[in-house]
């Protein structure tokens, strides 16, 4: 038994409709490690219940799992807009948002998040965001989500440890340096609260001050 299998068996049930949703992914879609966990999953539900959020923003829609683990935990009233890049498997994600019983409470939006960030910030207040979209993005995704939300928001951010490769020397690709970048942006901005959970691939929660 391997340390995540323990840990498996030892945390909340993975939603029957998400496992389902987990095991299509792996069968369907292309690079399915890009989708969130049954354990992140759970995590991602336990912090929008601690958070309670009136809105979120989530920036990398894929198959919709994260969406749909944050989702089962927000507040009765909330509502979340989730961004997509890719267009081709639009319907399918409106389709699974639909049969979990989320259409209404969901939006999907189908743009480069650059684009599609701003037009939401000037019209909502969002005072919980996911980001996991474009890594080599993820320090402008920060500066403006930071600059729109109010003091006490969250910002998690996937990926942060970049399969571990941060610490590779010799690893100068786009996406590690986009990560980097990042990283350490966090850690000099005085102005927000932070910690990585060293889950999965890496999760930062970020808190405004």
């Amino acid at each position: 038994m391997t340390i995540d299998e323990y840990i498996e068996r030892h945390i909340d049930a993975e939603p029957p409709h998400l496992r389902a949703l987990y095991r299509r992914t792996h069968l369907e879609r292309l690079y399915p490690r890009m989708c969130t966990d049954h354990t992140q999953g759970r995590i991602l539900a336990m912090l929008t219940a601690m958070i309670r959020p009136t809105r979120i923003v989530e920036l990398g829609t894929f198959t919709g799992y994260s969406t749909l683990c944050m989702a089962e935990a927000m507040p009765a009233a909330c509502h979340i807009d989730t961004i997509e890049v890719d267009p081709e498997y639009a319907d399918d994600i409106r389709d699974t948002f639909a049969e979990a019983g989320h259409s209404d409470d969901i939006s999907l939006h189908i743009g480069d998040a650059l684009e599609v960030l701003p037009q939401l910030l000037a019209t909502n207040t969002y005072d919980m965001a996911f980001v996991d979209a474009n890594k080599r993005h993820y320090t402008e995704y920060f500066d403006l989500l930071i600059s729109a939300m109010p003091s006490g928001a969250y910002i998690l951010a996937d990926n942060t440890l970049w399969g571990d490769k941060v610490l590779d020397k010799d690893a100068h690709d786009p996406q590690t340096d986009g990560i980097r970048a990042f990283n350490d942006a966090i850690a000099a901005n005085t102005a927000v609260s932070k910690i990585i959970l060293p889950i999965r691939d890496g999760l930062t929660v970020i808190r405004k001050k």
